[in-house]
């Protein structure tokens, strides 16, 4: 088993069968871990179920089928809906596969917008009414500081920054530790698109890094209000305080940046270095806010 990661989506569909009943379907993709991919290049695999035989026997049978026809398994597999947690997490145990709940389903979504868009419409039963209300949305568990003992007792300083679309061409050639990245192509960033950025230094920025290679890293994003801060949002709902901004010009930066990152349909990036000086990375992720 290699470095390959799933992102998987099992859940009902805007089609009913000949009784009716919603038809649901099981959708994986490959999840791209370098910046010159395309989504047409990443395995991908679906396949329909009955509402009757809605369970984890099936999808473990369905998962199993998408791993012959890769012929290669996953080392995890993503899947961004909640309510699905059991039923996912059971189908990919009995196979011997770690189930992530995670944001970080990037392809997978536009994979679910693609399908929406040129296949299910095209199906028998098609139900436009059901296709309209077809988003996901969960309630954010309240943030939380980062652990001791990855801050840098004070040391740490952060600064927001700014890089071209095409400055990532070379990002499998930089020097970083821990990180992920994803095509560009996915979020339709041109070269001369500025990406907005949140650098932290820090005398601990390899155990800072090391630590969030080990989560699932959804994107920034910024909460205003009476305690302006930057919060990291990885899992599905988890929320951890990265910055807070105490005082008028930080909360100014943040909300530049934050129109900066819309105005790259949601992309980013965060970025951990040992000192300004530094040419290398701990870590180096690229993020994308859903909507």
């Amino acid at each position: 088993m290699g470095n390959i990661i799933w992102e998987l989506d099992f859940y009902s569909r805007p089609i009913v069968d000949e009784n009716k009943k919603k038809l649901w379907e099981m959708v994986i993709c490959e999840s791209p871990n370098q910046v010159d991919r395309s989504l047409d290049s990443l395995f991908q695999y679906s396949q329909y179920c009955s509402n009757q035989t809605v369970n984890s026997i099936w999808l473990k049978e369905a998962i199993e089928k998408a791993i012959q026809e890769a012929e290669e398994a996953p080392k995890k597999i993503r899947f961004f809906r909640r309510q699905m947690n059991n039923m996912i997490t059971k189908a990919c145990d009995d196979i011997g596969i770690a189930a992530i709940p995670s944001r970080r389903t990037y392809a997978l979504n536009q994979l679910l917008d693609k399908r929406m868009q040129e296949v299910y419409p095209n199906e028998p039963g098609y139900d436009s009414k059901a296709a309209k209300s077809a988003s996901v949305k969960y309630p954010a568990i309240n943030a939380i500081p980062l652990p001791d003992a990855v801050k840098g007792d004070k040391g740490d300083k952060w600064a927001f920054v700014t890089l071209e679309g095409s400055a990532f061409s070379e990002m499998n050639e930089w020097d970083i530790s821990f990180g992920e990245a994803f095509p560009l192509s996915l979020a339709n960033i041109t070269p001369d698109t500025k990406i907005p950025g949140l650098i932290i230094y820090s005398p601990r920025a390899t155990p800072l890094a090391a630590w969030m290679s080990g989560l699932e890293m959804g994107w920034l994003g910024l909460e205003t209000g009476s305690f302006p801060r930057l919060l990291l949002e990885t899992g599905v709902s988890d929320n951890w305080i990265l910055v807070n901004l105490t005082n008028t010009q930080t909360t100014e930066e943040a909300k530049n940046f934050n129109q900066a990152k819309d105005q790259a349909n949601g992309v980013h990036f965060l970025a951990v270095q040992s000192s300004v000086e530094s040419d290398a990375f701990a870590g180096f992720w690229l993020l994308k806010e859903e909507n």
